[in-house]
């Protein structure tokens, strides 16, 4: 982006100006009532939403190795809110039309311990053409 101030990270799709925070995502964060989002002078005091300090791409909550979740919400009440409000458009941007399935081995009952467990294997496929 040339001389300018800002950058664009193509992964997170916003414009950061030369920080190393966002603000919170969640739609509600500004009306929390908690003493760190106070913020003005006496007579003029607002809630204002929380700055959320980045962390590194290296691994999300979900273990995908996408972006960090709580790069962009400050709790998980903030990123509750935040899915409710646009469920539909998130699920919109990949729907899914047909079920997901993973190939498994017959199931299995292991009776060593004292609970008895169900062990489920993933089963490999062979994709090679011969």
């Amino acid at each position: 982006m040339g001389d300018s101030a800002c950058s664009f990270n193509r992964y997170s799709m916003v414009v950061l100006a030369m920080s190393d925070y966002y603000w919170c995502h969640g739609p509600k964060c500004h009306e929390n009532h908690t003493m760190d989002r106070v913020r003005g002078s006496k007579g003029s005091k607002v809630l204002r939403t929380r700055k959320i300090k980045q962390r590194g791409y290296e691994k999300s909550m979900f273990g995908n190795g996408g972006g960090n979740i709580w790069n962009y919400f400050c709790s998980h009440n903030c990123h509750m809110d935040f899915v409710t409000k646009h469920a539909d458009r998130i699920i919109a941007i990949e729907p899914r039309t047909m079920p997901l399935e993973t190939p498994i081995h017959d199931p299995t009952k292991d009776t060593s311990n004292y609970y008895s467990i169900w062990r489920i294997k993933k089963r490999e496929v062979d994709n090679t053409t011969e």
